[in-house]
This record gives C-alpha cells, sequence and structure tokens, in this order.
C-alpha cells in the first residue's frame, strides 16, 4: 500500500466551493483507482449531505463521534460508522454536534493533534484523505492543518477573497513552522470564475493597485500601494528573506500580479512613478531588467 496523502480543502471564508472541490478531487481519484477517504470537518454536514445523507442529525456515528473516542483513549473500532459510497469513495460524515466538540478541544491535551490521531488509525487502508474544512480558522480547522501533508485553497476569482487569504497564509505558515513542518501549499484554486467579464483578462501593460515585495536590502516584507508614496512593512513578519520571498510570490499569484508587475511597482515607490524603471515594458516576464541597447561612441559624437 503505497503512503496515504492527507489533503485538507480549507478557506476561513464560506461559499468558495471547499466542498464541491472536496467531492470532485475525492471522486475524481476514485475513478482513478486510487482509495479515497473524505472527511466531512463542517458542522454544517454539506459534505456529508451533498453525498445523499440529507438527515445528517439522525447518523449514529459521525467525526464528533471518532474524535472523542479518541480524546478519551477508547479501544474501538477506528473503521466503525465510516460509510460507503457508491462512487467508490468512503465518508466519515458530520452534524453540528461538532460544534459543540470545537469548545471542549480548548481544555483538551494536544488539542491541536486529535484528528490527526484518529486518521493515523485508518489512513493504512486508504490513498488519499480528503478534509472539508469549516469555514472559520478555529479549533477543527486547525486540527486538519496539523493532520494534512497539503492544503488547497479554493477562492473566488475576485479582489477582496483573494486579499482575504493573508490570515490564511499566516496560520499555515505558522502551523507548518510550529507543529507540522511538512505541510505544503498544493495550489490556489480559483473558483465561480467569470470568463465573460473583461475584469478578469490579464494586462500587463497595466500596473495593479497594490502588490507584496522584498526589500533587496534588508529582505524585509513591503506592501506597495500605487496611490501612496513609497511603501509600508507588512504587519506580519516572517523568520527570514528567503521565507518572505516564497510568501510575497504566493500572495502576488493570488492577486494576479505578475514579477514584471512588481519590480515595476518595487521601483516606482523606491525611486518614484515617473522614472523608467517603473514601467512594466522594462523588466521580461521572469522579473528581470531588460538592458537598452549600447550606444556606438562614433554616434554619440
Amino acid at each position: 500500500m503505497p503512503q496515504c496523502k492527507t489533503i485538507a480543502i480549507c478557506n476561513q471564508k464560506g461559499g468558495v466551493g471547499k466542498t464541491t472541490t472536496a467531492i470532485n478531487l475525492g471522486i475524481g481519484l476514485a475513478m482513478q483507482g486510487k482509495k479515497v477517504l473524505l472527511v466531512d470537518a463542517d458542522p454544517q454536514g454539506d459534505l456529508t449531505t451533498c453525498l445523499g445523507w440529507r438527515d445528517t442529525d439522525s447518523l449514529p456515528t459521525t467525526l464528533t463521534t471518532k474524535l472523542y473516542e479518541t480524546i478519551r483513549e477508547e479501544n474501538a473500532d477506528p473503521f466503525s460508522g465510516v460509510l460507503h459510497h457508491d462512487e467508490q469513495v468512503d465518508l466519515i460524515p458530520s452534524n453540528l454536534e461538532l460544534a459543540g466538540l470545537e469548545m471542549n478541544l480548548v481544555t483538551t491535551m494536544s488539542r491541536e493533534s486529535v484528528l490527526k490521531n484518529y486518521l493515523s488509525q485508518v489512513k493504512s487502508n486508504y490513498d488519499f484523505i480528503v478534509i472539508d474544512t469549516m469555514p472559520s480558522l478555529g479549533m477543527i480547522t486547525l486540527n486538519a492543518l496539523v493532520a494534512a501533508d497539503s492544503v488547497i485553497v479554493p477562492v473566488q476569482a475576485q479582489y477582496l477573497p483573494a486579499k482575504g487569504m493573508t490570515q490564511l497564509l499566516q496560520t499555515v505558515s505558522k502551523v507548518k513552522r510550529q507543529i507540522n513542518p511538512k505541510l505544503q501549499i498544493d495550489g490556489i484554486l480559483l473558483t465561480l470564475m467569470e470568463q465573460n467579464k473583461a475584469t478578469y483578462e490579464p494586462k500587463e501593460s497595466a500596473l495593479p493597485d497594490m502588490c507584496y515585495s522584498v526589500l533587496p536590502s534588508s529582505g524585509e516584507l513591503i506592501v506597495i500601494n500605487k496611490d501612496e508614496k513609497g511603501y509600508r512593512p507588512y504587519t506580519h513578519q516572517f523568520a527570514d528573506s528567503a521565507t518572505n520571498r516564497e510568501m510575497c510570490d504566493q500572495m502576488n499569484k493570488n492577486l494576479g500580479v505578475t514579477k514584471r508587475q512588481e519590480a515595476a511597482m518595487l521601483a516606482g515607490s523606491m525611486f518614484g512613478w515617473k522614472v523608467p524603471a517603473a514601467n512594466p515594458k522594462n523588466y521580461d516576464g521572469d522579473g528581470n531588467p531588460i538592458k537598452p541597447p549600447h550606444k556606438h561612441k562614433d554616434k554619440e559624437r
């Protein structure tokens, strides 16, 4: 049996397509012959409902049951209550009882690792575990991040939802540094995108309203606003310039800002917006300055 990979579908904003992503990803993997376990970690139970179990409150065993058994260290069958779907995926369902458990986790020993400890008992039977999280960054979502190998972040293709991802990325970074060093972001998944709107068409020639960058001198993460003079330090500082560059690239990607645009914004914020450096056309696709051709001395004379 190959090593099981655990994927958390996470975003604290609701209505961005987390449940839809979890279902389609899980069933898509099952169609490729993979053994998949879906975990409904949302008290609303939308994943459970979408897979056909409408009356979630009547289910005798849910994720809440399994987590309580783990907390109490009961010698229970970890596979009891796991539901089997016709699409060849298994499901650990959820209902409103999970909201009550989240409050009880506050006083639990190793509270961030309860879900991880439970999944460690069943993951040997699966190739993939996909966790559908609730729209918050509470204790249950934190448990999902600790249990996961990677995160997929569904987000609407709009400015405000993308801007609101900053807190989530900070949480992922903190979990990676302090609890789960193997945690990775698999990608940002654009959802609910209307391709017929001109606002989603890339415009390389136009500078964005704002972006993130890293100061070459100090490695400090900064925020650049085209309507403001200069730049301002980012409120959350990371460990080193390499980490800052990684987070900067991820956040600029969420905003749709290219390397060339970032370089132009950095030049404009440091030297003034009217200088030639603050022009996207002076940078190649990787953000490297394009040197002007040298003039012959004979022509200069």
